[in-house]
């Protein structure tokens, strides 16, 4: 316990240098204002001084991952009137958020969510801000429509041990709630559980924790090449916890960081902002799909549409929405010379193996594609994947819940454990959306429609896999 207290106290007193390093090159007129960071937050006094209306959960429109952003801007162009409907889903019904969770808290929360608007500061930054070795990622009418945007309304309702969680309206609208959404959830369940510890039990706690990730991190630099970047936003323990993460990346990993994909912590911290896109796109373009044919084509006219918006190390493709075997075989010539594959689901060394023989069989040399794992990662996986591929193909990781929201063992009863809760689409006018995946257990959609949805895109047989978080 006391290495945690050590551990802690080096990484604030590394902080505590940098400030006062850039503090001198202000004084100095070596460094410009704006490249001033402040000092690192005690999370635990924080927590324990908790008050909601100081540290809300959700506190900017950027407190989002850029995915959403990147895939708004494409729902703007093409589809901002079609009707789509979000809802959470706790796949951890062990964990019964109605009982944990206040429901005067959480709408209070997300009633603050809807007060929220982009500052000219935010705006500043999504319009000169180099993206991907782009400037002006986001063209001046979706900034526009940003800049005026305000969250719709949302439904709440108790449905025995859990809440029902939905939201209705045109699709530009009602994507921009997912993100915000489990943050609020997953925070509230973490105050929660936390609720009564004392000063002291809170150090611990958080010294502890920060002890795991410090370790996570010496492991990882001693990958050769490795990348790997923060995923960690929609189920993170808390926003703090998370900024704190990040930073702790940026002090171990160096160049080996990538950045993260919480836009409002990479704004903040000077990171790059780190997203593609994600299963949402073809939930949606399919469940518009008229006939089976058009169904089995929906998912290559995601890419078709995302290739006129993005290039470089934007156009990575997410494969196992129906089945990434089907997907790869029948997709059309000019995919093979996207830049990557993101694999997200399913055995990681199947699926890398997967790409790297589909790359080949299509006369493209896999030492200059990449591949993102996504997965539910740790270390221990990473470590495994990286052994297997190092040197094959490029990589990089996309390190999620359990980045932000490693607590395991930490909590009474195990009740800080991380779970597994999302947020997907329902349905798109009035059609609902089918998710297949590479795990089985993540299929979600009505029976009849994922059974048809099975048959054209020709999955067989699946393995089952744990799905921890």
């Amino acid at each position: 316990m006391r290495r945690g207290f050590l551990v802690a106290r080096s990484i604030a007193r590394a902080g505590r240098q940098r400030l006062a390093s850039r503090q001198a090159d202000q004084r100095a007129g070596t460094q410009s204002p704006q490249l001033f960071h402040t000092p690192m937050t005690d999370i635990a006094t924080r927590v324990y001084n908790h008050n909601w209306k100081i540290d809300p959960i959700v506190r900017s429109v950027l407190d989002t991952d850029f995915y959403k952003l990147l895939m708004a801007q494409t729902i703007f162009r093409r589809h901002r009137d079609v009707a789509v409907t979000f809802g959470i889903l706790n796949r951890t019904s062990s964990v019964k958020l109605s009982s944990l969770i206040d429901e005067g808290e959480l709408k209070e929360q997300l009633d603050h969510i809807r007060t929220l608007s982009l500052s000219r500061g935010e705006s500043t930054w999504l319009r000169g801000n180099m993206f991907y070795g782009k400037r002006q990622m986001f063209a001046p009418d979706f900034i526009a429509w940003l800049e005026a945007f305000r969250y719709p309304p949302y439904h709440l309702e108790r449905r025995g041990d859990q809440y029902e969680l939905t939201f209705e309206g045109p699709w530009i609208e009602t994507t921009m709630w997912e993100i915000p959404a489990l943050a609020v959830l997953m925070e509230l369940h973490s105050r929660a559980v936390t609720k009564g510890l004392g000063k002291f039990e809170l150090q611990v706690l958080y010294a502890r924790a920060m002890t795991r990730v410090w370790e996570k991190i010496g492991r990882l630099k001693l990958l050769p090449g490795v990348r790997i970047a923060d995923f960690g936003t929609r189920r993170r323990h808390g926003f703090l916890w998370q900024d704190w993460c990040v930073q702790a990346m940026i002090e171990g990993l160096g160049p080996a960081f990538l950045g993260t994909s919480n836009c409002l912590i990479a704004m903040r911290r000077e990171v790059e902002a780190i997203g593609t896109n994600a299963h949402e796109l073809p939930m949606v373009y399919c469940a518009l799909a008229g006939n089976d044919r058009e169904l089995a084509e929906a998912p290559y006219k995601v890419l078709a549409d995302w290739q006129q918006d993005y290039d470089g190390n934007l156009r990575v493709m997410l494969p196992d929405t129906y089945g990434s075997s089907d997907f790869l075989e029948r997709a059309p010539d000019w995919v093979t010379h996207w830049t990557g594959v993101r694999i997200d689901s399913g055995d990681p060394i199947e699926g890398g193996e997967m790409a790297i023989d589909w790359w080949r069989r299509r006369g493209q040399d896999p030492r200059e594609k990449l591949i993102i794992f996504s997965d539910g990662l740790d270390v221990d996986a990473i470590e495994r994947i990286h052994a297997h591929f190092h040197g094959r193909v490029r990589i990089g990781y996309g390190w999620g819940t359990l980045l932000t929201n490693d607590f395991r063992g930490f909590g009474p009863d195990g009740r800080l454990d991380p779970f597994s809760i999302v947020c997907k689409v329902v349905s798109a006018n009035g059609r609902p959306a089918v998710k297949l995946s590479d795990n089985p257990l993540k299929a979600m959609g009505p029976a009849a429609e994922v059974a048809r949805y099975r048959r054209v895109f020709h999955v067989g047989e699946q393995m089952s896999l744990p799905v921890a978080v």
